[in-house]
């Protein structure tokens, strides 16, 4: 397997990461049993570091299917090298870098992690999209 893939693979689990870090945030906040049930009376609202964790979820979700696809995308068109080596750890190590930055509240910081992981999935874009 590709270190492109590989890198694919180890964001994937960040994905689930930080699909289960606000989950069981709020579990801690509204209660296994409103959790379980059917959910008809609204719950408590998400505390400070919860909804840090659901806001830095979605933002990575807004960008993980690009990540995917584009990594794939160059695997299949024979397109991997060191810009796409380069882009995945990126990408990879912004978004490690950006959970524990998020759900501390960290300013600027943040936005950089963030930006270092969008620098990564340009990076694979342009790999695929240079002439050959």
């Amino acid at each position: 397997m590709t270190i492109e893939l590989t890198l694919l693979g180890w964001s994937l689990v960040l994905g689930l990461v930080q699909v289960l870090l606000p989950a069981m945030a709020r579990n801690r906040e509204a209660g296994l049993a409103y959790n379980a049930g059917a959910r008809d009376a609204p719950a408590p609202p998400p505390g400070l570091v919860t909804a840090r964790l659901q806001r830095a979820q979605a933002n990575l979700f807004e960008t993980l299917p690009l990540f995917a696809a584009a990594i794939l995308v160059a695997h299949v068109a024979g397109r991997e090298g060191a810009l796409t080596q380069l882009g995945a750890w990126a990408f990879l190590i912004g978004r490690l870098a950006h959970l524990p930055l998020y759900a501390a509240g960290v300013p600027w910081l943040r936005s950089l992690a963030w930006t270092v992981s969008l620098a990564g999935l340009i990076a694979v874009f342009v790999a695929i999209l240079l002439p050959a």
